[in-house]
């Protein structure tokens, strides 16, 4: 059986690996593959914005993905969504253009100590991709792939939220993403004209298509890496072992391997590799080539705790969805403007600020909707209200992504640990105390506000930590898996420009590159600061080949 060769393979055409191949794929002289366990983007609710609740739990776009029972959500187990198709988790996510804080690059600067990661050096690698509506400044850039615009409808309830949140101390702002996100106001979103704009129209279509030294695999899954013990003890990646459906197919790698398959799939593939908890391995029948107890550990996500209110007199999602006129009246307006319900993103409105005054930096973040549902996936309820979920930004639970089998196709196990630790149940407890203080304001007065979860009657921190449990969920930001650091650090499994670490070398020829490297979660959505990483690396891997 031939084993194809290139310079360069990428595994996973998401948010990462789209941006890799772009840019590696401009020296034509050097060939990329690009390979996606998914297919093709061209499921018509992949680019209607208000797809995405009909994407997450699609087979066809989404890995399917359950946590374990989580004690800190009282033994719930949560649906874990992760894109399966190209652009990845880009095309089924929330569209919402978020950077982080200032405060967030200067701690992976101190963590890797590499100043290349504080955020007056990581702000031009946002700014090298970025085509905001209002053009280029100080802050945003122009003319890049990635397409940032304002939303396209309002709503009058999101709009009293916002100056509810004023009277409550909320700086009102209209820029989320200039170092302090502290402050209320909408969202700005990857869209294009009402479209959804994910990382395979940004990065791959048409530029990589056009290229002959561009190749592109979907539906196929990468089941191991290839690695080459060499006589002085060192490791190389030679390449990758992929199942196309029918077989399996060895690529070989001349230049770099990199993984971007996420902070759930990259983890995953190195432990499938032997490259992982040595006892781990063991259990499931793997030969442990490096004992990297970092792998699949330190995994850190965004826990939303979703408060609903009633409300009277205004119109919501609920109302308008709820009835055949109101669905034909979305679609029409959609079809002849590209706005309205349909282009919405799942959140609108967003806020940043502190669950305790005496902070520096804002520690919470909402997102606001003008809808309610038990979950996502889950039909509205019929009755007009509003959400505002919250979460910590900077939580200190950290859990693990591990294998259950040796087999590539069988789903590891998620465990987040949420709400593990005594600061996280703190913080949830004042974050729902700081939703009501906004709710109680003037502003929203004249709808009239209950809530209806968790409701009133709990107001003991015991009794609102157990009960964030109860109403608890993902916000589909898992980070930190497969994280950067320190030499000194024996659970850093990548060093600061994304090569893979053993205990006192590194692995020749292969990187991790998506959002599992980050040593702590952002403040904030997660999706652009992985982009930016990709930019970075793309960088360092164009000078690497160039010998500088």
């Amino acid at each position: 059986m031939s084993e194809p060769t290139f310079d360069y393979i990428i595994v996973g055409a998401g948010t990462a690996g789209a941006l890799l191949a772009n840019r590696l794929s401009a020296d034509r002289s050097k060939r990329v593959l690009l390979i996606e366990a998914g297919g093709p983007d061209n499921y018509h609710w992949i680019h209607i914005p208000v797809g995405y609740l009909y994407c997450i739990g699609n087979p066809r776009t989404d890995w399917l993905y359950q946590t374990e029972p989580d004690p800190g959500l009282n033994g719930r187990q949560l649906r874990y969504p992760r894109g399966k198709t190209l652009g990845g988790c880009s095309s089924i996510n929330g569209m919402i253009y978020m950077r982080g804080q200032v405060r967030d690059y200067a701690s992976w600067a101190q963590a890797t100590g590499d100043d290349t990661w504080s955020w007056e050096h990581v702000l031009p690698a946002f700014k090298r991709h970025e085509d905001h509506y209002l053009g280029a400044d100080e802050f945003h850039g122009a003319g890049g792939e990635w397409r940032v615009e304002r939303q396209r409808l309002r709503w009058d309830v999101l709009d009293a939220f916002a100056q509810a949140a004023v009277q409550a101390g909320i700086a009102a702002t209209d820029d989320f993403n200039q170092g302090n996100n502290e402050g209320v106001g909408y969202f700005e979103v990857n869209q294009k004209r009402g479209w959804r704009w994910n990382t395979a129209k940004a990065f791959l279509r048409p530029t990589c298509h056009e290229r002959s030294n561009f190749t592109l695999w979907t539906r196929a899954q990468v089941a191991r890496l290839l690695l080459d013990q060499r006589s002085d003890g060192s490791t190389v990646c030679s390449g990758v072992q992929v199942w196309d459906g029918k077989q399996m197919v060895l690529a070989r790698a001349e230049r770099e391997v990199v993984l971007s398959a996420g902070s759930i799939g990259s983890p995953q593939i190195l432990q499938l590799s032997g490259i992982g908890p040595g006892e781990l391995l063991q259990q499931h029948n793997i030969k442990v080539l490096h004992d990297r107890p970092g792998v699949g550990a330190n995994l850190q996500d965004h826990l939303q705790i979703r408060s609903v209110y009633k409300v009277q007199g205004v119109k919501t999602l609920n109302t308008l969805a709820n009835s055949w006129w109101g669905k034909a009246a979305i679609g029409i307006e959609y079809a002849l403007n590209r706005s309205g319900p349909m282009s919405m993103s799942p959140s609108q409105l967003g806020a940043f600020t502190k669950s305790d005054p005496a902070l520096a930096w804002p520690n919470l973040e909402y997102h606001v909707q003008p809808l309610s549902l038990d979950a996502f996936g889950e039909p509205l309820h019929a009755f007009p209200a509003f959400t505002a979920s919250v979460c910590n930004l900077n939580p200190s639970s950290r859990g693990t992504v591990q294998i259950k089998t040796n087999n590539f196709q069988d789903a590891p196990a998620i465990a987040p640990n949420y709400l593990s630790t005594p600061e996280d149940r703190k913080v949830a407890a004042d974050s729902l105390r700081v939703t009501r203080r906004i709710v109680q304001q003037e502003a929203l007065a004249r709808y009239q506000p209950s809530e209806w979860k968790p409701g009133l009657q709990y107001q003991s921190d015991e009794d609102l930590a157990r009960l964030a449990g109860d109403i608890g969920s993902t916000i589909f930001h898992p980070v930190g898996t497969t994280k950067m650091g320190h030499a000194s650090d024996p659970h850093a499994v990548l060093d600061s420009n994304m090569r893979v670490r053993t205990h006192n070398s590194l692995i020749a020829r292969l990187r991790v590159v998506d959002a599992g490297a980050m040593p702590t979660i952002t403040s904030g959505n997660t999706n652009s600061p992985t982009l930016m990483m990709a930019e970075k690396t793309a960088e360092w891997m164009i000078q690497d080949a160039a010998g500088k």
